[in-house]
């Protein structure tokens, strides 16, 4: 950092992110606990409003880097300041709507309150993508012969909020009032807001080497539209109302605008790491997301939060992300990831083999899932602006946008899913009676399932029958820690595919925007 200058821009997008990921836990842990009791959810209805929080990310920060370089990065963080006002004031209201209401009012209640936090969440999502939007390319600029170093080193501020969130939210949890957990949201927001607001941002790299706006729209190319934009139509269909055709035939036109406009299909490489994206983005945001809800049984039983285990894993990622650049210079940024995803495949796997273990045996898991998921996201940051440098805000901000479209629309149900699933086939095979008693038929995007529900539950009042619903949800829970290994193992495949392709060409070397070809 040269300047007085870019160390209030930097250590601005720093607080700003905290912001993103404060709103990001308080809201899960949230959601896992109060949220699920106050409005009558079950698991795969949680997941939804978990996602709610976050597919409006990846719909934001992909439209918003279409037009951020036009617009300017100062309008787009004033934007995000203002959707988390609107987000704290829409969460009070919804918890006015549903504590208070009782009997045959409850429902109406529930129902209503769950819809102003829906749309709170939806907003807040907008905000937080749009941070993302104009925090990647400012750092990237400014540290543009450095950056999957200081693209880590300023998103060591994602585990800084969640530590700070974890920490409130164990410092609360005997307070049943949320709206203070939510409303401390304003204090980063409103740091951030004060910090940058009186700052000169910086035009975009692409921008400074003369790049045009249509070449930069040909890194992503006709293919990277596709799947970008079905993703943001698919989400965008189930908000209000219109089908998968429907959603599938926009994604069409918009890649076939692409093509005509740019004549490039997309970079492969771009490509490729869209696909790995998605599943990136489900094993860190993902598990991030339900692992303090599918620990709090097992943490409880010890005498501990559930919370303290995404505390864990969040500090270990901040200190390891301020140290990255010794890592890139040692394992080179592809080597980062394969050992990242080795790591995380063992982390999952030895957490969903810690069931009746002691504190030892889920700190030791966890420290494994929390070395391996810390280089993830910002490391495919710096590979994307490193080898696509031309697709400047897009290609930066499109990956992160797809991955977390990708994991509100299929990641955080798929995950409740699988709980619900294994739920009730453990529950099925150990007391009939109780399955049928206690499950219910639901629908998600993937398709049917069937679902215990939490009213029919509490009604079983013999003791075997609640044993089996205990051992039932405990399955549910470990087996789906497991099972979510398979994200970071597709990963691996990939990163082993890239490291064999670039040794092939002399090794991994970054991309001079002004190069041969680019």
């Amino acid at each position: 950092m040269n300047t007085k200058h870019n160390k209030i821009l930097f250590w601005g997008c720093f607080i700003a992110l905290i912001t993103t990921s404060y709103a990001f836990i308080s809201r899960m842990t949230l959601c896992g606990g109060a949220f699920k009791a106050d409005f009558g959810l079950n698991d795969v209805q949680v997941g939804e409003l978990m996602g709610a929080g976050v597919w409006p990310f990846g719909v934001s920060i992909i439209l918003f880097s279409l037009f951020i370089d036009r617009i300017g990065y100062k309008v787009a963080m004033t934007f995000s300041f203002l959707c988390y006002l609107a987000y704290t004031g829409l969460a009070i209201m919804a918890y006015g709507a549903v504590h208070g209401a009782e009997g045959a009012a409850l429902a109406e209640a529930q129902a209503r309150g769950l819809q102003l936090l829906t749309w709170g969440s939806i907003i807040l999502g907008l905000g937080n993508g749009t941070v993302e939007a104009f925090i990647n390319p400012v750092v990237a600029t400014v540290f543009s012969k450095e950056k999957t170093k200081w693209l880590n080193i300023l998103h060591a501020g994602w585990p800084g909020g969640l530590v700070f969130g974890g920490l409130v939210t164990i410092a609360l949890a005997s307070n049943a009032d949320w709206r203070l957990t939510l409303g401390l949201i304003l204090i980063p927001a409103i740091t951030f807001f004060l910090m940058l607001i009186r700052e000169e941002f910086p035009r975009s790299e692409r921008e400074q080497a003369g790049v045009s706006y249509l070449s930069m729209l040909g890194e992503l190319g006709a293919a990277g539209a596709f799947i970008g934009f079905w993703l943001v139509f698919a989400q965008l269909g189930q908000v209000f109302g219109y089908g998968s055709k429907v959603a599938l035939g926009l994604a069409v036109a918009v890649a076939v605008l692409f093509g005509v406009l740019t004549k490039s299909a997309g970079r492969p490489i771009m490509i490729l790491l869209i696909v790995i994206m998605m599943p990136l983005a489900t094993t860190e945001i993902g598990t991030d997301g339900w692992i303090t809800s599918l620990m709090e049984e097992p943490l409880k039983e010890l005498g501990h939060h559930g919370a303290w285990v995404l505390i864990y894993t969040s500090a270990i990622m901040v200190v390891l992300r301020f140290f990255a650049g010794a890592f890139v210079h040692r394992f080179s940024p592809l080597g980062m990831l394969a050992g990242s995803a080795v790591l995380a495949i063992l982390g999952l796997l030895a957490l969903s083999k810690t069931a009746g273990m002691g504190l030892l045996a889920i700190f030791g898991a966890a420290t494994l899932y929390g070395v391996g998921k810390t280089f993830f996201w910002p490391t495919m940051l710096g590979v994307t602006s490193e080898q696509c440098p031309k697709g400047g805000a897009l290609t930066l901000n499109a990956i992160s946008g797809i991955g977390m479209l990708a994991v509100g629309i299929l990641g955080f149900p798929f995950i409740g899913y699988l709980q619900e699933t294994t739920a009730t086939a453990r529950l099925a095979s150990q007391d009939k009676a109780i399955y049928e008693q206690v499950t219910t038929d639901k629908t998600y995007l993937l398709g049917d399932y069937k679902a215990i529900n939490p009213a029919q539950a509490a009604l079983v009042q013999d003791d075997a029958g609640k044993a089996a619903l205990k051992t039932a949800k405990t399955a549910s829970q470990f087996s789906a820690l497991g099972k979510m290994a398979m994200f970071p193992a597709f990963m691996l495949v990939c990163y082993l595919a890239l490291i064999a392709y670039f040794k092939s060409k002399g090794g991994y070397k970054p991309v001079e925007i002004g190069g041969a070809g680019h």
